[in-house]
């Protein structure tokens, strides 16, 4: 159990981890990087895209090598930003307590912080061996559009103390940039423009690739347990 707080250095590295399917990235995870490597100091972040989600499976999801390939687009020269190939060379559907597992023992040295929307702290309970993944990593939260305030949020996290009040210490304020891959697969499918949805390298490669140009299903995912 952590007991130190939050912006304590423990080690000398601060890296926080932002996983997803990139189905595809857009500015709203790289608005969302920056916001939480300001917020709390981060040396790096990690963009890990997911081999297989775990959450929504029906969603059409582009092949791994191009969202890796768009993730490194978005990421343009910025050396605060690094693309790990962790889940998609472990293949299959990854457990976030699998990677942190693999992170941890492979860079001891390192205080690991978990990136995610503040919506996701809802569905905590419902992770693989949740208790085990927060002793092993800070998870910090951005507030999104139509959440409630701290105080309520804390009393909806359906874990048990000292749990809620760790977690509310993780949250932070960023932009509120209401983007979603969903959005940006549906209007592709329909032949609408993505600019200011993506960086225009992004859009060049989905465009140049034919992705998400033949049909579309609900259901972004975002994080898996």
């Amino acid at each position: 159990m952590r007991s130190a707080s939050l912006m304590d250095t423990t080690h000398s590295k601060r890296i926080g981890i932002l996983g997803g399917t990139f189905n595809p990235p857009h500015l709203g995870h790289m608005i969302l990087a920056q916001d939480a490597a300001e917020a709390f100091q981060l040396d790096h972040v990690w963009f890990l895209p997911c081999a297989q989600p775990a959450h929504k499976p029906y969603t059409i999801v582009a092949a791994a090598e191009h969202r890796v390939n768009m993730v490194k687009l978005c990421m343009g020269n910025d050396p605060r930003w690094q693309c790990s190939l962790l889940e998609i060379e472990r293949a299959g559907v990854s457990y976030t307590i699998d990677t942190l597992q693999a992170v941890t023992q492979q860079r001891p040295d390192v205080d690991w912080h978990f990136i995610v929307g503040a919506d996701t702290l809802l569905e905590l309970h419902s992770w693989r061996n949740i208790e085990a993944v927060l002793s092993l990593c800070w998870m910090i939260a951005m507030r999104r559009p139509g959440l409630p305030g701290a105080d309520a949020l804390r009393n909806q996290i359906q874990l048990p103390a000292p749990w809620p009040d760790v977690l509310i210490e993780g949250l932070f304020e960023g932009h509120l940039i209401d983007v979603s891959s969903t959005e940006i697969r549906k209007r592709v499918a329909q032949k609408r423009s993505i600019r200011y949805l993506v960086p225009a390298e992004v859009e060049q490669y989905i465009l140049a690739h034919e992705l998400y140009c033949q049909g579309h299903n609900e259901g972004d995912v975002s994080s898996k347990p």
